[in-house]
C-alpha cells in the first residue's frame, strides 16, 4: 500500500486505510529509533489481541501514523467478536484488555469492545477515532490480514 502524503497538520489525510501489519511497520516504523521501538511493541500488541482467537478488527491511529518523528506510544482500537470474555484471556494477554495496564506494560493506549456493542455498528465506531481532539479529522489505519 502507498500511504498519501501528510497533510498541513502532519496527519493522513481523512479516511481508513486498510494495510497489513508489515506494510505498516516498514513505512512508519523504521525512520527514527522511537519509532522502531513503537513499531516492535504494535507487532507484540497485534499478536497478542489475534492470539485471543477473538479479534475481528485492530485499528491504528494517533501520533505513529502522523509525521510526528517521535511518538510516545501508540493508539489501539480494538473490536473483538462478541463472544469474547475478558475474564477467560490468558493472563499473560489480559494487561492488554486494562487500558491502564496496556499504557504501563506494552506503551500503548489500547481501547476496546465487542461487536455488539460498537454503538451505531463497527464502521461508524471504527470511524469515531478520526476526531482529533482538536475537532479535525485525520486518517487512521486498519489492519488487514
Amino acid at each position: 500500500m502507498a500511504f498519501p502524503n501528510f497533510d498541513e497538520n502532519g496527519n493522513l489525510p481523512s479516511e481508513v486505510y486498510l494495510a497489513s501489519l508489515s506494510e505498516v511497520t516498514a513505512h512508519f516504523g523504521g525512520s527514527t529509533s522511537q519509532r522502531e521501538v513503537i513499531a516492535t511493541r504494535l507487532e507484540r500488541i497485534y499478536e497478542i489481541a489475534r492470539g485471543t482467537g477473538h479479534l475481528k478488527r485492530f485499528v491504528i491511529f494517533g501520533s505513529f501514523v502522523t509525521g510526528k518523528p517521535s511518538p510516545n506510544d501508540i493508539d489501539i482500537f480494538l473490536i473483538m467478536d462478541d463472544s469474547f470474555d475478558v475474564t477467560l484471556v490468558d493472563p499473560s494477554a489480559s494487561v492488554l484488555f486494562e487500558h491502564s495496564s496496556a499504557q504501563s506494560h506494552l506503551g500503548a493506549s489500547v481501547f476496546w469492545v465487542r461487536a455488539m456493542a460498537a454503538l451505531g455498528g463497527e464502521e461508524a465506531a471504527i470511524k469515531d477515532w478520526m476526531l482529533t481532539r482538536e475537532g479535525t479529522n485525520r486518517g487512521i489505519i486498519e489492519l488487514t490480514e
